[in-house]
């Protein structure tokens, strides 16, 4: 029996002990997702009165479980009008829910509404509110003890699918004008071939003094290949915000460059350039001679928070991004003709107008032109930033957005 409580104590203090472990993981993982003082501030106004009725989404459940993939601007989208308002969400919830970023699969949320206000609420329902949200009670259920270890840090819900946003971290790179001409480039290919592909080898030079050298690391030997920058215009000013660099690759270097010393059967003595040999790794399109080469920065993990700008915007959609692409759906990348100096963020969420056309108003004796309003076409986020210019992906849309589209606070 003494052994069986020694034991016992020993399973406690390792549950303790795995439960603060799990605990610090999620608190880690919270801190690296920031919430902002104005979106904390908002929160707690809502807590204190809810939100009115007219800002529900006009099909809010009573109770939702969250699943699985969900995201905060997909849990959002459920309850309000607005998904990139989840400041609002969080705060009808802000005595339950201390952190938006710590909602884990499993979660029920509740939605109470009173006096024309709505607040939401997470936990197990009780019998009452099981009655007015039509939830039914739940069974009483018997559970033995068992050991049970989850990953709580991995589960916790992100702002929006990380998995959308991945291939366009890799994407375009924003130059100077002589920034991409001074990189190294690919001038030769094995037996003159003229496009390659993952697994083919390709000879590369540098520019000036900075030489395609043997490093250290395998990590310093990889680069990324980019297709030469165009220039990005205003379409408001006609002013070169950037140049945009579009991505194709991915390369390692097997050899640096070098220079030989020839004797010929003369005597003399000829200098070879001998190139730099790389190996490509990964291609999003055919590599070919003249693509440049870029060191492979960090790996950067990025918290997005969606939230409105706090200063007026009137920005223009200035590129999307692809080769050939006229117009922009769902999950596509445009470049927007504002950057820092502007007061972009990470994070802002900006609505799509589209231009109202001009048209003859037929009642007009005088048969004068007029030009219809603009209206909101959808939502985009912007997820990266430069001093001109910034990338957002667009979230939402009714029909596809074009160069030119006008972008504005969301309300």
């Amino acid at each position: 029996m003494a052994k069986f409580k020694q034991t016992s104590r020993a399973l406690a203090a390792t549950l303790v002990a795995t439960g603060c472990s799990l605990a610090m993981q999620a608190s880690a993982l919270a801190q690296s997702f920031p919430v902002t003082t104005l979106q904390r501030a908002t929160a707690a106004q809502v807590a204190q009165a809810g939100v009115p009725l007219s800002e529900l989404a006009p099909n809010a459940p009573d109770s939702y479980t969250v699943v699985r993939g969900d995201t905060l601007w997909a849990i959002s989208g459920l309850f309000l009008k607005s998904p990139w308002r989840w400041p609002e969400l969080w705060g009808m919830n802000l005595d339950e829910i201390k952190n938006p970023h710590l909602i884990y699969p499993g979660q029920a949320l509740y939605l109470e509404k009173k006096d024309g206000r709505a607040r939401l609420r997470s936990g197990t329902a009780t019998p009452d509110a099981a009655g007015t949200a039509g939830i039914p009670p739940l069974d009483t259920v018997r559970l033995s003890p068992r050991v049970r270890s989850e990953n709580l840090a991995r589960d916790a819900l992100p702002t929006l699918n990380a998995h959308m946003l991945e291939a366009f971290l890799t994407g375009p790179v924003i130059v100077d004008e002589s920034g991409l001409q001074a990189a190294p480039r690919i001038v030769a290919t094995p037996e003159g071939r003229v496009m390659l592909s993952r697994g083919d080898r390709a000879y590369a030079r540098s520019q000036g003094d900075a030489a395609l050298a043997d490093v250290p690391t395998q990590k310093q030997k990889a680069f990324r290949l980019f297709r030469n920058a165009k220039a990005l215009h205003d379409p408001l000013t006609g002013e070169v915000l950037g140049y945009e660099a579009p991505y194709v690759g991915k390369a390692l270097l097997v050899r640096s460059e070098s220079i030989e010393q020839v004797v010929e059967k003369d005597g003399k003595t000829r200098t070879d350039i001998v190139p730099a040999t790389i190996d490509i790794v990964a291609a999003k399109e055919e590599v070919r001679v003249g693509d440049r080469l870029l060191p492979e920065p960090e790996r950067q993990f990025q918290s997005y928070v969606p939230h409105a700008p706090a200063g007026p915007i009137d920005a223009r959609i200035m590129s999307i991004y692809g080769n050939g692409v006229v117009y922009a759906g769902q999950n596509q990348l445009v470049a927007i003709n504002r950057g820092t100096r502007d007061g972009m963020e990470v994070g802002h969420v900006l609505a799509i107008l589209k231009g109202g056309v001009r048209v003859i108003d037929p009642t007009d004796v005088a048969r004068a032109e007029i030009k219809l309003p603009d209206e909101r076409n959808g939502l985009l986020m912007v997820f990266r930033t430069f001093e001109k210019l910034s990338y957002g992906l667009v979230m939402e849309i009714t029909s596809s957005a074009k160069v030119g589209d006008r972008l504005v606070n969301p309300r």
